[in-house]
């Protein structure tokens, strides 16, 4: 799954560690407010990514130095993992709108678009073609994540903190 030894930092058990307290530090430098409290927030929400990894990755995950890897398979088994990475979609939709409220139809209809488009993508990874290379799965990821990251964005301009929140 990963290329070359460059899984140890970004899969591994102290890479995550460390990754996660310097997101956690680079979003507090630029968040108002308690920075302490902003920064292990973030690097404990970052953090979330390796244990969910955890759950679904074969034993490919090292908790050191690429060695001791640890995966609990759960993508092996998509009758159990499909439905429960859109039941997680659906409830992390389902907690964002209880804290937001949208500027407008228009923001309600973006917003659920972009859920959509994340379901979407679900079914593609789990039904369709694998990638033909390593190479064409770094292509699909990256492209994912740009048109991820813009639709984020699209969603953000019509949030509105719902009062008393």
């Amino acid at each position: 799954m990963f290329v070359g030894h460059y899984g140890v930092y970004t899969h591994g058990l102290p890479g995550s560690i460390v990754l996660s307290f310097i997101f956690g530090g680079i979003v507090a430098l630029f968040t108002p407010g308690n920075r302490w409290a902003t920064a292990l927030l973030v690097a404990a929400a970052s953090f979330s990514h390796w244990i969910l990894d955890l759950v679904v990755h074969k034993p490919d995950l090292p908790l050191y130095d690429n060695t001791a890897k640890v995966g609990f398979g759960l993508w092996q088994h998509v009758v159990l993992s499909f439905p429960l990475e859109l039941l997680v979609l659906g409830l992390g939709a389902w907690l964002y709108t209880r804290t937001i409220k949208f500027a407008g139809a228009k923001g309600l209809y973006v917003f659920w678009g972009f859920v959509s488009f994340l379901a979407v993508m679900q079914v593609y990874a789990n039904f369709g073609p694998p990638p033909s290379s390593p190479q064409g799965m770094a292509v699909i990821a990256l492209a994912f994540y740009a048109v991820l990251a813009l639709l984020a964005a699209w969603v953000e301009r019509f949030a509105v903190v719902a009062a008393g929140r």
